[in-house]
């Protein structure tokens, strides 16, 4: 029997490759619009997994012969796992492929908030060579970086800024391992979120959008920062509540916000993000730079193969799924 693997969006040519390299039959669906993909989750093995369509329980419904989703992405959230957990689907994730080119991004957008470059740009460009004089960018050096999330992504970050501006971190971790926690001690502090947001210069959050992380960035939190600190989000729109920290904006609660991730994607045309001078917006591109784009799609396709010659991926997303009898005996694992 030859395995199908369906693809709801095109993946590059070198994770195309090892598909079919390893004679797997590629099915490609046209768009990844739901009604397209439905009738072709019937004879799906596996799907490898970008942003453009949700797999829903419905659509999750229509398979019969799936085995895994393999998300190109580093997060699973468009992917119903409760669902996919009791079909006996494994979802797996790209996780930490994408963790540089996230890293650089969101430092990108901190240097370029604290330096006004997209106002200064805007000025030279109206003639305002004046714009100089006003002392509006500031300085990272010795300034405090609150990091929420101090997985791969957030804690890199912090080391970068610690050892290259000698900024002071904090960060928050609510499911971090104490022992983990403790190799960081050297050069982090960590505190509640409220304290986090209260003394910090610079919030970049960096957590994954779950059911308890959903809106956590909320008006609360906000209320606590300086007038003068920016926030930055390179990690799921979801996780701030957007009219919170619209509200804020506009009151200027805070200088400003550099924003990848937005809680409805794309962007509504009357959304007041996009008409404010302080805030950079990026569309959803952190990790969709040219190398790692590759490195997420081949590794969602050597995932993929991974477990159709019976080897356990990396990166399972519901690891509990390894219970069910099937993958016992598919895997050999009683």
């Amino acid at each position: 029997m030859k395995y199908k693997v369906l693809l709801p969006q095109p993946i590059e040519e070198e994770a195309r490759r090892i598909l079919e390299e390893n004679d797997l039959e590629i099915i490609q669906a046209k768009d990844p619009k739901p009604e397209t993909v439905a009738p072709l989750m019937k004879d799906a093995h596996a799907i490898v997994l970008r942003t453009g369509i949700q797999i829903t329980r419905d659509l999750l419904g229509r398979a019969e012969q799936l085995l895994t989703i393999s998300r190109t992405g580093g997060g699973v959230d468009n992917v119903d796992l409760e669902a996919a957990t009791e079909k006996g689907v494994i979802v797996t994730s790209s996780l930490g492929a994408n963790t540089s080119s996230v890293i650089e991004h969101a430092l990108a957008l901190i240097l370029a908030l604290s330096k006004q470059l997209f106002l200064m740009d805007r000025e030279v460009r109206k003639g305002n060579f004046g714009i100089r004089y006003k002392n509006l960018p500031r300085d990272l050096q010795g300034r405090t970086l609150g990091v929420l999330g101090f997985g791969r992504i957030g804690s890199g970050l912090a080391q970068i800024c610690h050892r290259s501006f000698q900024m002071k971190i904090l960060a928050n971790d609510d499911y971090l391992p104490e022992d983990v926690k403790s190799s960081y001690r050297s050069w982090a502090i960590f505190t509640s979120k409220e304290e986090l947001f209260r003394q910090a210069d610079i919030v970049t959050i960096h957590i994954p959008l779950t059911e308890e992380t959903r809106g956590m960035v909320n008006a609360s939190l906000l209320s606590l920062m300086k007038p003068d600190a920016f926030l930055v989000n390179t990690s799921r729109g979801g996780v701030i509540q957007e009219k919170d920290l619209i509200e804020a904006l506009q009151k200027k609660a805070l200088a400003g916000a550099g924003l990848d991730v937005f809680e409805h994607e794309p962007l509504e045309p009357d959304n007041p993000l996009l008409q404010m001078d302080n805030v950079i917006l990026t569309p959803h591109s952190a990790a969709l730079t040219k190398e790692c784009v590759v490195r997420m799609a081949v590794a969602g396709a050597e995932r993929v193969v991974a477990l159709l010659n019976r080897r356990i991926p990396d990166h399972i997303a519901n690891p509990e799924v390894l219970n069910q009898e099937k993958w016992k005996k598919y895997f050999k694992l009683q």
